[in-house]
């Protein structure tokens, strides 16, 4: 398990106003990612050097990383027939080997170097991604194929650099892997019981807990 790549953006604005297609619409968004070459600090915010323009879904303690699975991409790649697709491809901060939404679970505490973070709940697929790749149905197909990416708290700051190991230091909910848990959240209206369990799990994102908690 180690950190392949590190990423960071700025927004940017595209399209334009009155576009016939939706995909084609002015849009804001920083979720073009692009790689950060030697060491750059991550604090309980997030990386130095990155943003957010919804801030509602993104950033802040609660989502200050962004992780992705390296191994996602070659799969992508294949199943898009294409090679123009590399880490941060999907608005991520840390591209991750080793490590997916089955293997990862909420509440999981890393260690990587100086730096510890908690995992705090899987990524929602948003409507940016399918502008940014011009694919439609790509929340249903990231949800069917379990590749959402998943969001980490930063407990202890430091310095990340592309290359260092990530080692698991305690795993307190194996219940909870990301998949589950995004799973629950998608059908808590038809199961209930399993959304307040999921609800009752202290490391989840807060507004997550609130959310399934209604």
């Amino acid at each position: 398990m180690r950190i392949d790549s590190i990423q960071t953006g700025q927004p940017k604005t595209l399209g334009e106003d009155g576009a016939e297609d939706s995909l084609d619409t002015s849009w804001t968004s920083a979720i073009w990612k692009e790689a950060v070459h030697g060491p750059v600090w991550a604090g309980s915010e997030g990386l130095n050097g990155d943003a957010h323009v919804y801030t509602k879904g993104h950033g802040g303690p609660e989502r200050a990383l962004l992780i992705y699975s390296a191994d996602h991409y070659s799969r992508w790649r294949s199943e898009w027939g294409t090679r123009e697709l590399h880490p941060g491809g999907f608005g991520e901060n840390l591209t991750v080997s080793g490590l997916d939404e089955v293997t990862v679970c909420v509440g999981d505490l890393f260690e990587i170097g100086q730096v510890r973070i908690e995992i705090s709940g899987p990524r929602e697929p948003c409507m940016n991604l399918v502008r940014r790749h011009r694919r439609r149905d790509l929340p249903e197909v990231i949800v069917a194929n379990h590749r959402s990416g998943w969001y980490a708290r930063v407990l202890r700051e430091g310095w990340l650099e592309a290359g260092l190991p990530l080692s698991l230091v305690d795993r307190r909910y194996p219940q909870w892997p990301i998949a589950r848990a995004a799973a629950v959240k998608r059908n808590r209206s038809r199961n209930p019981e399993e959304a307040r369990l999921l609800a009752a799990c202290p490391a989840l994102i807060h507004d997550w807990r609130r959310k399934l908690s209604r």
